[in-house]
């Protein structure tokens, strides 16, 4: 579950990505300062990729992936699904971005576990 937080943003089913450039593509660094991750298309799908992480101890590596498939809800939030294939777990996830800064919150066992997770935009 902890990787979900470090790509941020675990998805990969139906509702489909979104076309054009987003407000949350780029590089982000977790609130927390120990991940740093790139959002950016992949296929037909977002993908959230971890570029950096400083304490390795819980699981999180470079190159762990978020795939997720995203519906505008407004011009600068989505909402869909995320799947993170190294831990083989789907959540529901809503990606929120307004000056500079991301809020993810990703739920899973049916809404009932949920985790918001704020980020910096990085350079």
């Amino acid at each position: 579950m902890r990787s979900f937080f470090a790509i941020a943003v675990s998805l990969v089913f139906s509702a489909p990505a979104i076309s054009g450039e987003m407000p949350i593509e780029g590089k982000w660094t977790r609130g927390d300062g120990n991940a740093v991750v790139r959002i950016a298309p992949c296929g037909s799908k977002i993908c959230a990729t971890n570029l950096w992480i400083g304490d390795t101890s819980k699981g999180e590596q470079v190159g762990d992936r978020l795939v997720m498939s995203l519906k505008a809800d407004s011009p600068a939030s989505y909402s869909g699904t995320a799947y993170d294939p190294k831990r083989k777990l789907s959540y529901s996830v809503v990606v929120t971005a307004r000056n500079g800064r991301l809020t993810t919150r990703g739920c899973f066992i049916g809404g009932l576990v949920c985790r918001n997770v704020s980020w910096t935009a990085s350079e």
